[in-house]
């Protein structure tokens, strides 16, 4: 297999850019677990809502896409980038399965899904650079900060939406073993003073991605 010049990797990168913020042209590996439940009927209050909950995760999964492939074009060691890009595959799940059920609420993604996608690119790069140890530990702090925000939704989701519950539930268990995976990898587990910042910022983006 020939080694991809520095034009390739820009190609290949600009391809998944654009792949990622379309939606459209994404597939998922497994089937979204939603399919396999018979839809409930959902006040107009109950579906905005599910909705803005689902965008919030579907940003997420945007944000987690861009960091995956910052910290894997930076990555020092061989295997470290193959972690990265092997994440960045399962989580494309995530991001087919909550568009899919955004678009049966009636909704639409987040606006801002270009933003999140530059910041977190930047963010996954810069921790690449300083080190793999940094970058994996990124990876785990990030990844814990997004099974804080499941296990919420989880709680606010309408009782009776069990599709995006199922989704919801799905995701977590997924990025729970994310995070776990990083850490075992020899990641830097984060003090408590840079994972409260990160839970600003995090806050930041929940709260402008749920209404835009």
């Amino acid at each position: 297999m020939r080694q991809l010049t520095a034009i390739d990797q820009f190609i290949t990168q600009a391809d998944h850019v654009l792949r990622t913020l379309s939606g459209g042209q994404q597939s998922a590996q497994r089937p979204s677990p939603a399919k396999k439940i018979q839809a409930s009927d959902l006040s107009s209050e109950e579906a905005r809502h599910a909705a803005g909950l689902m965008r919030v995760n579907h940003a997420g999964e945007v944000c987690a896409q861009a960091l995956y492939q910052g910290q894997a074009l930076t990555a020092k060691l061989p295997h470290v980038r193959a972690e990265m890009e092997h994440a960045a595959a399962e989580e494309v799940d995530h991001l087919v399965w909550c568009q899919e059920r955004i678009e049966a609420l009636g909704s639409h993604t987040s606006l801002l899904n270009p933003v999140w996608y530059g910041l977190s690119f930047a963010i996954g790069a810069g921790a690449g650079l300083v080190s793999d140890k940094v970058s994996l530990g990124f990876v785990a702090a990030t990844e814990e900060q997004v099974c804080q925000h499941l296990e919420k939704h989880l709680d606010e989701l309408p009782a009776q939406d069990e599709k995006s519950r199922a989704v919801v539930a799905q995701m977590l268990r997924d990025e729970a073993r994310h995070a776990d995976m990083a850490l075992s990898a020899g990641g830097y587990n984060f003090p408590a003073p840079v994972k409260g910042l990160m839970t600003l910022v995090s806050k930041a983006m929940t709260k402008t991605s749920y209404r835009i």
